[in-house]
């Protein structure tokens, strides 16, 4: 446990372009000055806070004043800026302090203010990056015509900005229309206050002012109070168990350096959530989300040597037999430096070469196992199975990703995914599912130049002709066996000096290995292939991909095909183009969303997109859907994942009574 200081008065600055350069020692050589400008200056009561032990202070408010000031709402705080709050608790890291504090609330007064032994997992400089990309995007990303969720004023379609002039002061503000011509204007550095509205249908527009909104989230809450009792319930027995925690090993920095590149600071935020979970006695459920190429890989790594290094056995779990040859490459190049043994078991081996690696797998003798679902196979036993990596986890069914954790609950799992399934994505948002999220690029990477047109030869011909004339290869995507063929000829006479491979699920897995093989070699420039190519192939040589007919994709699956190319520092092109006449309006709402969601790291975008397009389905039940219809899908998982938390926090700690409760 952290150990605590108490501190009867906090000062928390907040998230301004101009307090973002200061060094903390500034802001405590200062800090007379800050409290004199708050009590005699209007213009500071949006750039700074105190806190005093003793003092009124209701919740509710303290979170929306934690939220004006810029702050954001996580699970747990790890750097500047950031706040979290479970029942009475509050934690902050104020960008002025070097450490969190933690403010514990008796009914609606501060009861202590404690400082938190912990220091940001980030440098200052790398915070004012990312606080300002950050800012940017919460400015510049809404779109004319959608709806947005005002926290305290319900749901309204956005119009754009404006210019205002108050008195002297001129500034921009985020314009929402509600019904009635009623108009709502937003001080761009309260964006925080405004979140997409996404659901599973289309809401009415209420007027502004009533108490309609406010009705509206009470009834909001009680459901969702009593659904997260229900899914407390359902993960209480998974946290029930417990396993030795892992040591820290002294060899982790020196297989850290083995990394070819840097890591991102995205990168190095998972690394250490994975490390805490992992020295901590519950076993570890985590979820790692990022765009493909972002390095996830990498992070998964860094969990497997811990694992092995504390004398467990690890394993990975691949959708195809391509994805983990990949692995296996990459990972017996870092680990057997360490004299870790790495063992590659897919159906591809020999009978001969199964038998021996279950055998070490039973032994011992193994460490690490990369695979298929051929793990799952009843002949596979583990001496010490510690760690399973589920790679491209929405790839799996349920029932493939529990048979391992199910025979031991003791197992550590860590999923990883680009645009996670909508029953993950829901518990990742409501809390439910620790998860950590991968957003920034790696250096010199761009985003992919998206073309959505109906079918032309012309096209095809000429976006072929222009990448082979750079000296790189084209990925063609047609998603029948049955008519392939026939493309290939077409493709044939449209460019008949490129030289054509051709793979799908009927040529074999040894022939899909021969024919990835020559076209790493660069032994072909045009891959024709179905969607086996959705996972498993990084070749930063190829960056332009063509889908014959994109309207019969999902859009996550279309979203992972697309980021398949563009892995170097080459400007990529994706074509999604359609033989029909006519696009179905679900097919025009994914293409679009494909669209838009052009930027890099957009993966979490298009889980929410793909979410609302597709519907609740399973994922929650009638009444849950119709709660989401109210207030938004965002909205409604804030509310869930405080409940959650509430609840948690009253089950695992006992009631403190007080003085004052007695008397």
């Amino acid at each position: 446990m952290n150990e605590r200081r108490d501190q009867h008065e906090l000062l928390i600055v907040g998230l301004t372009p101009e307090m973002l350069g200061k060094p903390v020692l500034w802001y405590s050589q200062n800090r007379e000055r800050i409290l004199a400008s708050l009590a005699n200056d209007t213009a500071w009561k949006h750039k700074a806070l105190v806190l005093e032990e003793g003092a009124r202070a209701v919740l509710g408010e303290l979170l929306r004043q934690l939220d004006e000031l810029g702050y954001e709402k996580v699970l747990d705080v790890t750097r500047w800026g950031e706040f979290a709050h479970r029942g009475g608790i509050l934690d902050v890291f104020p960008l002025n302090m070097e450490c969190p504090f933690r403010i514990e609330l008796a009914g609606n007064y501060i009861e202590r203010i404690a400082a938190i032994a912990r220091t940001s997992d980030i440098g200052r400089g790398e915070w004012e990056k990312i606080m300002g990309r950050a800012l940017e995007t919460q400015t510049t990303d809404f779109k004319t015509g959608e709806l947005l969720v005002h926290l305290d004023h319900g749901i309204g379609r956005y119009a754009g900005t404006e210019m205002l002039a108050i008195g002297n002061d001129e500034r921009e503000y985020h314009v929402l229309e509600y019904a009635k011509g009623d108009r709502l204007f937003v001080p761009l550095r309260m964006s925080r206050k405004l979140s997409r509205y996404l659901a599973f249908g289309e809401p009415s527009v209420a007027r502004l002012g009533g108490t309609l909104w406010l009705k509206t989230k009470r009834a909001v809450r009680e459901d969702v109070i009593a659904f997260a009792k229900e899914l407390f319930e359902l993960y209480a027995a998974k946290e029930a168990a417990e396993r030795t925690p892992y040591a820290n090993d002294d060899a982790e920095k020196d297989f850290a350096h083995t990394f070819r590149h840097s890591e991102t600071p995205d990168q190095t935020r998972a690394i250490a959530d994975i490390m805490r979970d992992m020295s901590s006695p519950q076993p570890m459920d985590r979820l790692i989300c990022g765009d493909v190429g972002f390095g996830k890989t990498e992070v998964a790594l860094r969990a497997i040597f811990r694992a092995v290094s504390n004398g467990t056995q690890a394993a990975i779990m691949s959708p195809t037999t391509i994805l983990a040859d990949q692995h296996f490459t990459t990972a017996q190049k870092r680990f057997e430096k360490f004299g870790m043994n790495v063992a590659l078991l897919t159906r591809l081996q020999t009978n001969a070469e199964q038998k021996k690696i279950l055998s070490g797998l039973a032994s011992g003798a193994i460490d690490v196992v990369i695979g298929t679902h051929r793990i799952l196979s009843r002949d596979v036993h583990f001496k010490n199975l510690g760690l399973l990596v589920i790679d491209e986890e929405q790839r799996f069914g349920v029932r493939a990703k529990e048979a391992l954790r199910s025979a031991r609950s003791h197992l550590d799992v860590l999923s990883l995914s680009a645009t996670p399934i909508p029953r993950t994505f829901y518990f990742a948002l409501a809390g439910l599912r620790p998860m950590s999220r991968i957003q920034t690029p790696p250096p010199g990477r761009q985003s992919v130049e998206t073309i959505l047109e109906p079918w032309k030869q012309t096209l095809v011909k000429t976006a072929i002709e222009k990448e082979l004339e750079r000296g790189g290869q084209v990925y063609f995507l047609h998603n029948r066996i049955m008519t392939i063929g026939r493309v290939v000829e077409e493709i044939r006479r449209l460019t008949p000096k490129a030289r054509i491979g051709v793979i799908h699920g009927r040529v074999g897995e040894h022939g899909l290995i021969d024919v990835m093989g020559k076209l790493r070699a660069g032994d072909i420039d045009v891959l024709i292939a179905t969607t086996i190519i959705e996972n498993g192939i990084d070749l930063a040589n190829v960056n332009t991909l063509i889908v014959d007919d994109a309207t019969k994709l999902g859009l996550a699956q279309a979203y992972q095909l697309r980021g398949r190319i563009g892995r170097g520092h080459i400007k990529a092109h994706a074509y999604f183009l359609w033989r029909r006449k006519k696009l179905t309006e679900k097919a025009s709402r994914r293409l679009e969303a494909l669209k838009e969601a052009e930027d890099l790291g957009s993966g979490w975008r298009i889980a929410e997109r793909d979410m609302e397009i597709r519907g609740a389905g399973n994922i929650l039940g009638r009444e849950q859907s119709g709660s989401v219809n109210r207030v938004g899908l965002n909205l409604y998982c804030q509310m869930l994942a405080e409940a959650v938390e509430q609840i948690k926090h009253e089950k695992t700690r006992p009631h403190e009574r007080h003085h004052n409760d007695i008397d």
